[in-house]
């Protein structure tokens, strides 16, 4: 299973962290970011969606 989101479709991204060396920035290590995924119930299927989809659909259902 895909890191991704089955709702938006929202994946994992690059990051270049930047550290001070020496009084210098330095772009050393680049880490690789995921969204927050959780499982969800969506009609009859359980899928992986990040929070933010999640909060949207749990606005959508209070209406």
């Amino acid at each position: 299973m895909a890191r991704s989101c089955a709702v938006c479709g929202k994946t994992s991204f690059l990051l270049t962290v930047l550290k001070k060396l020496r009084g210098k920035w330095n772009p050393t290590t680049k880490q690789r970011k995921y969204p927050n995924l959780q499982w969800m119930v969506v009609g009859a299927n359980r899928v992986k969606a990040c929070v933010k989809c999640m909060r949207t659909a749990n606005k959508a259902k209070t209406k």
